[in-house]
């Protein structure tokens, strides 16, 4: 006689999938843990560095002005470590399918965002005046830094878009889908506000700034939390 428990259907595992379906291996979740933790805790050395003198204001100030000042090195060492977030972040994307033309430009353009923050800690951006029309770099660091850093915004949420398009036709990773295009759309908020307000508004180019880093970031976290649930 037939052993009844054979013509079940698979089980599913404690994470919702079925028995067979692919999952992501030890090294995987490793890297997407290290994303996910390094992720949160930039967001709260930024909150920290925040409260700290010389309290740069968040609505009109960029972020890049708390790497000025006696705990700046500290704010430094986080531009580094979101460039090490990121390298983390595409290693793991990159263990999973369908393997195209437009995950391969999206993870690129992901590394070169990730190289551009790094990249921010090596080139001190100047402090514009408080009645200076907009943002106007007053030295050839300042001017390279806010190119980098908007190279890096740019580059972020194009890069954001194409793997945005390439998780909802993923068998893997799926159900990233829905939160990932809504931080994608907050990016694009963002950085439209912020090219506004550098222009127009610079009392509120760091609240802008906010905003689509809160884009940029919210996606890895939620990302990396559908790759460790796999």
């Amino acid at each position: 006689m037939r052993n009844p428990e054979a013509l079940q259907t698979p089980n599913a595992s404690a994470d919702g999938a079925p028995d067979g379906a692919p999952r992501a291996s030890h090294s995987t979740r490793v890297l997407a843990t290290i994303a996910l933790v390094g992720a949160v805790l930039y967001v709260l050395v930024d909150i920290v560095l925040q409260a700290l003198p010389p309290h740069y204001s968040v609505v009109s100030e960029a972020e890049s002005n708390l790497a000025v000042g006696p705990y700046g090195w500290v704010m430094n060492l986080n531009f580094l470590a979101r460039g090490v977030v990121t390298v983390c972040a595409v290693a793991a994307l990159a263990r999973f399918g369908p393997r195209t033309r437009v995950r391969r430009t999206g993870l690129g353009l992901m590394l070169g965002a990730g190289a551009c923050s790094a990249a921010l800690a090596l080139l001190p951006t100047d402090i514009p005046a408080k009645d200076a029309p907009g943002l106007e770099p007053m030295t050839a660091l300042g001017t390279a830094h806010l190119v980098v850093a908007a190279g890096g915004f740019l580059a972020a949420l194009v890069a954001f878009g194409l793997l945005t398009l390439w998780l909802r036709r993923s068998d893997d990773l799926r159900g990233a889908y829905p939160a990932a295009a809504v931080f994608t759309g907050v990016a694009a908020l963002g950085l439209l506000a912020l090219g506004i307000a550098a222009v127009w508004v610079p009392g509120v180019i760091g609240l802008a700034e906010r905003v689509s880093l809160a884009g940029v970031l919210g996606w890895v976290i939620a990302v990396c939390l559908v790759v460790r649930r796999r």
